[in-house]
């Protein structure tokens, strides 16, 4: 993950308002793209970028800086955004690490060979729009998992601080959210390869 420019942790501690406000500044659009990605809401994402500060301007004097502020930051953002999801619907949403990493492996039907594709056409705004529509079929285990490993990019070890799973659940989760975002692409795909002239895998 790239992080922003550093902020004095010891001037956040003792409520510096300049430094928080360079903090909200530097950190807000990620914030909010990882929560418009989780909830598929932007009403609701502007919500977790409001609560993601104010609990993090609560709890600034108990941060010890084990992580990166801006891992501690994506977790906080994480955790109110799948309370939200969890409130949507809870008889459908794992609580633990255990109930989501019970999942069985996708099995998919029709899986397009991406690799016959120019570079370029993983690019374009629809293919990038399919994606961020495919997204919302994940489970929000999956979909946090993918959002901040592979779109916001952070690091494994990253990703598990922020959500506050095991480095292993990390990696299981991220193979089973690309391999159910490639079978549902892959319709997608295989209708752009057609187009263009390609044949099928």
């Amino acid at each position: 993950m790239r992080e922003s420019p550093p902020i004095p942790l010891e001037a956040l501690r003792v409520g510096d308002r300049q430094a928080f406000a360079e903090l909200v500044d530097a950190y807000s659009p990620s914030i909010y793209r990882l929560a418009v990605r989780m909830l598929r809401d932007p009403q609701e994402a502007e919500d977790v970028l409001q609560e993601t500060f104010l609990n993090a301007y609560r709890s600034l004097p108990e941060f010890e800086g084990r992580s990166s502020v801006g891992t501690w930051l994506y977790r906080i953002a994480a955790n109110q955004a799948l309370m939200r999801l969890r409130r949507k619907a809870p008889l459908s949403v794992p609580v633990d690490q255990d109930a989501a990493d019970a999942e069985d492996l996708p099995h998919p039907k029709e899986l397009f060979d991406w690799c016959c594709l120019p570079e370029e056409d993983f690019m374009t705004a629809e293919a990038q729009e399919q994606l961020e529509t495919s997204l919302g079929s994940l489970s929000p285990a999956l979909r946090s998992v993918f959002v901040l490993r592979d779109m916001q990019g952070l690091s494994t070890q990253e990703t598990a601080e922020a959500l506050g799973v095991s480095e292993g659940a990390v990696k299981t989760r991220l193979l089973r959210a690309r391999l159910q975002l490639r079978e549902l692409l892959s319709s997608y795909f295989v209708e752009r390869a057609r187009e263009a002239g390609y044949g099928r895998a």
